[in-house]
């Protein structure tokens, strides 16, 4: 037994507005922090600053990809993808990962050029003033994605409202750096800071990677929404109900549930299928965006205990 097929996708054509709309911001907040830092290099001829706007042109990639991406998961189920398209989301954190990645080795690559090569900064006062101004934007738009990445358990929205978070505590740190060269003029400084931010960048992008990873390995609920699982089994838990073989995954925003549900074998079909449909709304209400599927089994039968330890997790 399942719940129908509409609350699999959990969506609605608004809802697929309300999530593409925030790519949308994240896409046109890029443009504009680009040409903002890229104006910023050109004032003072910084290769911290370069590397810095180089990381906004990934953001903006990024941004595309996460608007695609959004698009294909919140589709609902088809013919050819009984499970919806939610792992789509995943996708999108690994091309944004890898994409990271290519950035920290052009801005190591430019630095360590920079660094045997140094050259002197101009119109220092300038260049920060715009870059600061470019970070304050990240900032705002980076918790508007992150936030909503939570509300709507958005992988793809909380990795660009992180990616764009790390931007703007890069972009610090490049003002802080280009700020020293100014004051010491110590011209090295910022080839340096430079190669910092190119690392800070590859921890970011292995991060989204590991995490995108587990995803596409079918990695089962948080323990916070197992517990959820978990307490409603057991307000229905007695001698003549029992439950086991729990298996949980997640796909995107959206979650899947299959557990076995042990009831006296004299029971009538109705009323094993009325305590299933009741668990189903019960956990589907605790965890909205959830396939539950429930198998009945007679509590008397040892062929149905067979399969408890079978890869399952204990439901308790």
């Amino acid at each position: 037994m399942s719940n129908p097929p509409s609350t699999v996708s959990g969506t609605t054509t608004s809802g697929v507005t309300d999530l593409t709309r925030y790519a949308w911001l994240s896409i046109a907040t890029g443009i504009i922090v680009f040409s903002l830092k890229i104006g910023a290099y050109l004032t003072t001829g910084s290769v911290g600053l370069l590397s810095d706007a180089l990381e906004s042109i990934v953001n903006i990639v990024a941004a595309v990809v996460a608007l695609i991406a959004l698009r294909t998961a919140m589709k609902p189920p088809d013919p050819l993808h009984h499970f919806g398209h939610g792992k789509a989301e995943y996708f999108s954190a690994q091309v944004e990962g890898f994409m990271i990645l290519l950035a920290a080795v052009v801005i190591v690559g430019t630095a360590v050029e920079r660094l045997l090569k140094p050259q002197p900064l101009e119109q220092v006062g300038w260049g920060l003033a715009i870059s600061t101004a470019a970070s304050l934007l990240n900032g705002v738009v980076a918790f508007i994605l992150m936030r909503a990445g939570k509300k709507h358990r958005s992988m793809v929205l909380t990795a660009d409202g992180r990616h764009l978070l790390t931007d703007v505590w890069t972009s610090i740190g490049v003002i802080v750096g280009v700020a020293a060269v100014g004051i010491t003029g110590y011209l090295r400084l910022d080839a340096l800071i430079a190669m910092a931010v190119g690392l800070n960048i590859v921890v970011t992008g292995l991060n989204l990677l590991r995490e995108s990873t587990a995803g596409l390995m079918d990695k089962s609920l948080s323990p916070d929404d197992h517990q959820k699982i978990v307490t409603v089994l057991q307000q229905h838990e007695s001698e003549t109900v029992k439950f086991h073989a729990l298996q949980t995954r997640e796909a995107g925003r959206h979650r899947f549930v299959h557990l076995h549900v042990l009831v006296p074998g004299a029971w009538t079909i109705q009323q094993g299928h009325d305590l299933s449909e009741q668990i189903e709304a019960e956990i589907i209400a605790a965890l909205p965006d959830t396939a539950v599927q429930t198998h009945i089994e007679p509590l008397e039968d040892p062929r149905s205990w067979a399969d408890e330890h079978e890869g399952q997790h204990r439901w308790d």
